[in-house]
């Protein structure tokens, strides 16, 4: 049990964004272990590099310097291809704008990811997860006749169709009413309870940061020590 590999682990992970005098290094020497099954609340100010952080682990963005190993994988070996096929593969996306596709279903949008691995029985599939997120009867309508509420849980069921072994939400109740969001927050949890789901959560909430096994805090692109590290350090 103790030798099993962590679901995620980032060392030394370094990005700069921009061009000449607005070149920003937004993650610095960046250092992230996240065990398997594991719910993560990664915290910080604006600008600490949250985002990029999660991007980078999720294989959507390229570190400069540094390795990004998910479930064994080294994605800073990968080509765009592979990265794309392991993406789809092992990694579900919650975005805090939904990020569906207009001209399609709420159906169509969930089986785009199935579609994509292969699934012969995509549809199926697709009409299972809406059911999960309690759209079942929804299927047919298309995001604009969806309230934003609804179209999250869409959001939610695309990037749990596939079953990933990591789903990384990036403030996923940013856009939707307290009520609303907090549904959405309650079925995040149990469908991660219910599959075993390793969870990497960014959220300015802390009160949803605590419901989290861990809270991992980011300042100015580096991540911060744990609490019991920083007590050790200055007793040191």
């Amino acid at each position: 049990m103790g030798t099993e590999r962590p679901a995620v682990e980032l060392t030394g992970v370094n990005i700069r964004l921009g061009r000449g005098a607005a070149r920003v290094h937004v993650l610095r020497d960046a250092a992230l272990t996240i065990t398997r099954g594991e719910a993560i609340g990664l915290v910080g100010p604006s600008g600490s590099g949250k985002s990029t952080l999660l991007m980078v682990l999720a294989g959507l963005e390229r570190p400069d310097s540094g390795s990004v190993v998910v479930e064994g994988n080294d994605l800073t070996k990968l080509d765009e291809d592979a990265l794309a096929r392991f993406r789809g593969a092992r990694i579900g996306i919650v975005f805090q704008s939904f990020h569906l596709i207009p001209t399609m279903t709420a159906l169509e949008n969930v089986a785009i990811p199935l579609e994509l691995q292969g699934a012969a029985d995509a549809f199926a599939r697709a009409g299972e997860e809406l059911a999960a997120v309690g759209l079942a009867d929804r299927g047919a309508h298309y995001p604009a006749q969806l309230s934003g509420g609804e179209q999250q849980r869409v959001a939610l069921a695309r990037a749990i169709a596939g079953d990933p072994a990591i789903l990384v939400a990036d403030e996923p109740t940013g856009n939707l009413d307290d009520a609303t969001g907090t549904a959405i927050i309650e079925l995040i949890f149990g469908l991660k309870r219910a599959r075993g789901t390793t969870l990497v959560l960014v959220t300015h909430d802390a009160a949803l940061a605590a419901r989290c096994d861990r809270v991992v805090r980011m300042r100015s692109g580096r991540v911060e020590p744990a609490q019991s590290d920083r007590v050790l350090a200055a007793a040191q």
